[in-house]
């Protein structure tokens, strides 16, 4: 390892720590470290083009976020969320058991954690806390950890970006997500369900079950977009890159033309936005890729290996000591930039420690979702305080219990990989 990558390596922390954004960062101190290097810094420019241009893959991410914009300008989410009332709106807790089974279906839709927590998560904070029925920290707190859950069951923007870094299949990683998605989701309902009853949250008046089939039935078309989805990708008719395409024209010909809730104009504003948010994803790849060059010049990944063979490092103790690392660099950096440039360094060792790519991704997957809600820095944090209104210092309270359930969630994900691969397995992966 040079004495370039150090000062690269430093020039990302200290650019970062002033407020640069992390993609600018990297693709500043990669320039840095091919001027210092003698190499022709326009290199960092065709890591770029090659990186962004040569990848199919990654037109799947701005359709995915198009089609989540939709779902938020749109009454889709509302006719989602009378849906999860009337099934699980009953029970005691009864509308944090709605925040979390919205999360659920919403993210069969959207990939996004964000995208859940500003669109559904803001409309189930609002009939959380009216009339005081529960803290505004609290909704907030639920609202953050159900969002986690979004990007771990299909489709998945954090895992199309893993499938770019690894050459893993997109397919067989969404398959790997579904079951500790519903287990994560479980895990919340329980602690849900416990501090109703701690605190003394009310039971909501429950939908009469003639009402059922109605609701149902307003709810059917948003409810078909993850049966598209899916459908589409394991029954061979689509790639995940056209399905997303598929999922964005839905959710437009649905909101528009059948529900008739969202006009055109608000359709260009919700294009525009969509590029918005993509232009920034974006920029965060590019820089990375840059960085990656970078690490694979220095043969980052040969040195990580060679040193920790020789301290005899088994899958289970690499096991923890990568999922300690990435719960520590969720707190501070931004989950895709981890899975950028973490994940290139890492994989090589945990493949050959015979750790499966799919259970891997997963599990990555995972932890910097957790970190996207955890403290000090957890962005989906600062986004459900400014929605509740409330000191970030009280979400934390209410969200501890949460995020220490998940983490159990995690540690069962990690060692038992089964629970992983088995629906991938079924589908025919090899793993």
């Amino acid at each position: 390892m040079s004495w370039e990558f150090g000062v690269t390596v430093a020039t990302i922390v200290a650019t970062a720590m002033i407020g640069l954004p992390i993609g600018h960062a990297m693709l500043a101190s990669s320039i840095l470290y091919l001027a210092m290097d003698g190499q022709d810094v326009s290199i960092a420019v065709e890591q770029m083009l090659q990186g962004l241009y040569g990848s199919y893959v990654l037109l799947a991410i701005p359709l995915f976020i198009f089609a989540a914009d939709l779902m938020n300008v749109g009454s889709l989410s509302d006719r989602l969320l009378d849906f999860c009332r009337a099934l699980v709106g009953r029970f005691r807790g009864g509308l944090g058991h709605v925040n979390v089974v919205s999360s659920l279906i919403f993210s069969g839709m959207s990939g996004s954690a964000l995208a859940d927590a500003v669109g559904m998560g803001r409309i189930i904070i609002n009939l959380m806390t009216r009339d005081g029925k529960y803290p505004a920290a609290y909704a907030g707190a639920i609202t953050a950890a159900s969002a986690i859950i979004g990007p771990i069951i299909p489709p998945s923007i954090p895992m199309v970006l893993f499938a770019l870094v690894s050459d893993t299949s997109i397919g067989f990683l969404f398959l790997g997500g579904v079951a500790p998605g519903l287990i994560l989701g479980v895990l919340l309902m329980v602690m849900n369900a416990w501090q109703a009853r701690r605190y003394g949250y009310p039971v909501e008046e429950p939908v009469p079950m003639r009402e059922l089939p109605r609701v149902t039935l307003r709810a059917v078309p948003a409810l078909l977009m993850p049966v598209i989805l899916l459908v589409g990708i394991y029954g061979g008719v689509t790639t995940p890159t056209e399905a997303a395409a598929l999922a964005a024209l839905y959710a437009f010909l649905v909101s528009t033309l059948y529900y008739r809730s969202v006009s055109l104009r608000r359709a260009y504003e919700t294009v525009r936005n969509s590029a918005r948010s993509t232009a920034s994803v974006g920029f965060l790849i590019a820089g990375a890729l840059a960085f990656n060059y970078v690490v694979t010049v220095e043969q980052i990944p040969n040195v990580i290996r060679d040193g920790l063979a020789g301290v005899d490092l088994g899958p289970v103790t690499f096991l923890l000591l990568v999922n300690g690392l990435l719960l520590v660099l969720g707190c501070l950096l931004e989950a895709n930039a981890i899975l950028l440039v973490i994940v290139p360094i890492f994989l090589p060792t945990a493949v050959s420690l015979g750790i499966d790519p799919v259970h891997f991704g997963v599990i990555v997957v995972v932890n910097t979702m957790i970190g996207l809600a955890t403290p000090p820095y957890g962005l989906l944090l600062f986004v459900v305080s400014s929605i509740t209104r409330s000191p970030v210092r009280e979400t934390i309270r209410f969200l501890l219990p949460f995020l220490a359930i998940m983490i159990g969630g995690l540690a069962i994900i990690t060692y038992v990989p089964d629970l992983v691969l088995w629906l991938p397995r079924l589908y025919g992966y090899n793993g």
